[in-house]
C-alpha cells in the first residue's frame, strides 16, 4: 500500500468518524485533494485510489494539469482568482470557491454566458479579518448577495472560508461556528439564486472540527500527498 493510499484511508475513516459527531453520514462530506505544486504522478496515484474532487490554487496549474488527468476528475478552483484569467477555467471546473467580490461573480457569469453555462460558486468570507487572506467580512456578505443573485449564469452553492492556521485545531472551532451560523441566517432570507447547500471549510489540520461543525467539503493537501515541494 502507498503512502498517499494509506493517507486516503485514514482521511475517509476521520471524515466517517467526525460526521457521526455531528449526526450526519459520510456521504455528506466530500473530500477535495488538493494539489497545488503536486506532480501528475501523484495526483494520477490519487485518483487511482478513488480520489474524484481535485482543487487548484492556480489557473496555470490547472491548465497544465488538466488534460492529464482523467475526465472522471472533478476540478475545484480553490484559489484567489482575477478576473482576467477567469476565462481560462471556465470550461474546466465544477465550482469555483474563493469568489469574493461582486466584480469577480459578474465576470464569471459573463464567460458562463458565452460558452452557455450556469457555473456554481461559493462565496469566500474572511471570518477573522485576516489581511493576509481574501473574503468578504461577515457583516458584507448579505448585501453582496442581494447583488449576485440577480446573476443569471452564476448558482451561489454556499460559502467558503480559510481559517486561520493554528496548532490545536480547537481553536478554529469558534471560526466553523461562525461560517455555519452565517448560513443558516442567509438560508432563512431566502434570497433569489442562493442556496446554502455548501459549506467549505477545513484543512489538514483542523478537517475533523470542521467537519463536527457542518462542513460538507473539506480541502485536504498535505494530509494526502505530503508537504508542499516548492521550486528554487
Amino acid at each position: 500500500m502507498t503512502n498517499i493510499q494509506m493517507n486516503l484511508s485514514n482521511i475517509h475513516k476521520n471524515i466517517e468518524e467526525a460526521a457521526l459527531t455531528s449526526g450526519r453520514d459520510k456521504e455528506a462530506v466530500t473530500l477535495i485533494g488538493v494539489t497545488k505544486t503536486k506532480p501528475i504522478d501523484d495526483m494520477l496515484k490519487a485518483v487511482q485510489h478513488g480520489l474524484i474532487h481535485v482543487g487548484e490554487n492556480k489557473v496555470q496549474e490547472i491548465r497544465q494539469k488538466y488534460d492529464a488527468l482523467p475526465n472522471t476528475v472533478k476540478w475545484h478552483m480553490i484559489g484567489h482568482l482575477q478576473t482576467n484569467k477567469v476565462k481560462y477555467i471556465m470550461d474546466k471546473v465544477t465550482m469555483i470557491h474563493s469568489v469574493d467580490s461582486i466584480r469577480l461573480a459578474e465576470k464569471i457569469n459573463q464567460e458562463a454566458e458565452k460558452i452557455g453555462r450556469i457555473m456554481d460558486i461559493l462565496i469566500q468570507v474572511n471570518v477573522v479579518d485576516e489581511a493576509t487572506k481574501f473574503g468578504l467580512s461577515l457583516q458584507s456578505v448579505m448585501q453582496v448577495l442581494k447583488v449576485i443573485g440577480r446573476f443569471k449564469f452564476i448558482q451561489v452553492k454556499g460559502l467558503m472560508t480559510i481559517a486561520p492556521y493554528v496548532i490545536n485545531p480547537e481553536d478554529n472551532r469558534a471560526v466553523f461556528k461562525k461560517i455555519k451560523q452565517l448560513s443558516v441566517d442567509i438560508k432563512s432570507k431566502n434570497l433569489n439564486n442562493i442556496s446554502m447547500d455548501i459549506l467549505s471549510m477545513g484543512m489538514t489540520n483542523d478537517y475533523k472540527v470542521a467537519i463536527e461543525e457542518g462542513a460538507t467539503m473539506v480541502r485536504v493537501g498535505t494530509g494526502i500527498f505530503g508537504k508542499r515541494m516548492y521550486k528554487g
